[in-house]
């Protein structure tokens, strides 16, 4: 069975956070296979409306303005409570779980009415990988953060 793992924090709205993978074991890939936003304080009060973004590339994508064209951007999530009944609680993510993260990645996260931090968390799935696999996927994210 592959090895899941997750990573979790708090960031403030409009900042970056840097997933590191450098640390990970060699001849490994690994996976996002689920991107979760949730709103940190104010629970039950206000209405909240929360993006992230994660890239591969070199500079953030900013969460406002995903652009699905941009190889480097492998998540997205949404989260938002309406003070109107009209409209419930929503949460979204969409997922490239078919790229191969070998190095690390940038996210960032944005509260659309403040600055207040915002919790996120991120599971992974580790993918051993042979030698060629390896050079490829390392080649391919090498390209993407380059450009």
């Amino acid at each position: 069975m592959p090895e899941e793992f997750v990573m979790r924090g708090q960031t403030a709205s409009g900042e970056t956070e840097v997933l590191n993978f450098s640390g990970y074991k060699p001849g490994y890939a690994y996976r996002l296979t689920e991107f979760q936003l949730y709103p940190s304080n104010n629970m039950g009060g206000n209405p909240v409306e929360l993006m992230g973004s994660i890239t591969a590339g070199k500079t953030a994508v900013a969460p406002t303005d995903p652009n699905f064209n941009d190889d480097g951007l492998i998540g997205t999530a949404y989260f938002s409570v309406s003070s109107s009944s009209l409209y419930p609680t929503s949460s979204d993510s969409v997922i490239n779980d078919t790229f191969f993260i070998t190095q690390n990645l940038i996210l960032m996260v944005k509260d659309s009415d403040g600055d207040d931090p915002i919790n996120w968390q991120c599971r992974f799935v580790a993918e051993k990988m042979t030698d060629g696999e390896n050079a490829v996927a390392n080649y391919r994210q090498f390209t993407i953060s380059d450009d």
